[in-house]
């Protein structure tokens, strides 16, 4: 337990923004999960929405610093590559 009320406050926010990070993170994860399976699925154009959504979650989340930009851009190519080797094999 803090013993000054500035560190307890700083704890406290600490914990509030964990919480927020864990539910971005937790949004980036199954938008690729589904995606995922969409591609499994066999499904072109749910596929691509899947993707685009996916692209956005990923978006958001390095806009607000939850994700590194480099990991964010990462994360899209991957996925878009995956897409598009699906797409042509």
């Amino acid at each position: 337990m803090p013993n000054i009320r500035s560190a307890a406050k700083r704890a406290r926010q600490a914990e509030k923004r964990e919480l927020r990070n864990k539910r971005i993170k937790s949004l980036v994860k199954t938008s690729i999960r589904n995606f995922e399976e969409a591609l499994q699925g066999g499904d072109e154009e749910e596929a691509k929405n899947r993707l685009n959504q996916a692209v956005r979650q990923i978006d958001k989340a390095a806009a607000k610093g939850i994700l590194h930009k480099n990991n964010a851009a990462r994360k899209k190519s991957s996925l878009s590559r995956r897409f598009n080797q699906s797409a042509t094999g």
